[in-house]
């Protein structure tokens, strides 16, 4: 009886999270498949299977049209990597400081790093334009990673301090007698052995960084400049009204990295996530 009831809860289980899943692939699945159809076809039957109407008309024009994805493709990911890597450098020193030594205002500025992350980017758009405008940055790709940077720096540094803490001291009072200093056991004993905090930091920064809108939309205006998401929404505002098989075919070419991010890397979020959780 009761492995009847536990077989019934598990199928249940199963049944909901199956369900769950259906509702979050299926709107990829229709952009997917409208994207290889023409807007007369989106709007006739936009769920029907472009079987006979099959055309790449709409990758055409946004690859190699006036919008130029490509461009924004690279803009994105130098803006992006640029930040990943600058935020992993700048939470290496602060997250082993704040992990390994003890010292006043150390709750204090632990609990600033946290009070950084309540505060939404809308409240400081005012000081923040006016200083990209005098530093003379506006406009470039420069005036968008360094506030992203000031952004994902609280998260990263959060998730990077809860996992030093979990390392075994041991293992760097072992490095110090051996005659190894600050850097180098940083270098080779904490980094090594935080790599799984560390892809998750990098993973969620680059999505972040690679997602944001509100402040690309803010500092560029020069369309060459634009990466992916400000680009979409430039079409979107263009030519959404009346050519939607460019619109789905950019959401497509947009969607596809972030998809291919989760799905090769989705365990190393989850383990760097939760490595720190629990401390024995």
């Amino acid at each position: 009886m009761r492995n009847r009831k536990k077989a019934i809860s598990k199928g249940l289980i199963y049944t909901i999270l199956s369900i769950w899943a259906i509702g979050c692939i299926y709107p990829f699945i229709w952009i997917l498949i409208n994207s290889f159809k023409d807007k007369n076809q989106i709007i006739r039957n936009s769920f029907s299977l472009p079987i006979k109407f099959f055309t790449l008309d709409n990758y055409e024009s946004a690859i190699l049209g006036r919008y130029n994805i490509l461009q924004a493709y690279l803009n994105s990911f130098i803006i992006s990597f640029s930040v990943v890597i600058l935020v992993l450098i700048i939470t290496t020193f602060s997250s082993f400081a704040l992990a390994r030594y003890q010292f006043k205002g150390k709750k204090l500025i632990y609990a600033l790093v946290i009070a950084c992350m309540m505060f939404p980017i809308f409240s400081t758009i005012f000081p923040l334009y006016k200083m990209l405008v005098s530093f003379k940055i506006h406009g470039t790709h420069l005036g968008v990673i360094l506030p992203q940077v000031a952004g994902n720096l609280g998260f990263a540094t959060i998730l990077l301090t809860g996992f030093i803490q979990n390392i075994p001291t041991e293992v760097a009072e072992s490095a110090y007698l051996d005659g190894a200093n600050v850097f180098q056991v940083m270098r080779h004993i904490t980094v090594p052995m935080s790599k799984s905090a560390y892809s998750s930091a990098a993973i969620f920064v680059f999505l972040w960084s690679y997602n944001d809108l509100f402040l690309q939309m803010l500092i560029l205006t020069d369309r060459r400049k634009m990466p992916i998401s400000a680009l979409l929404r430039e079409i979107s505002s263009k030519e959404g009204g009346t050519n939607q098989g460019l619109m789905v075919a950019a959401v497509a070419l947009i969607a596809i990295p972030i998809i291919i991010v989760y799905f090769f890397l989705q365990k190393n979020i989850i383990k760097g996530l939760t490595a720190g959780a629990v401390k024995e």
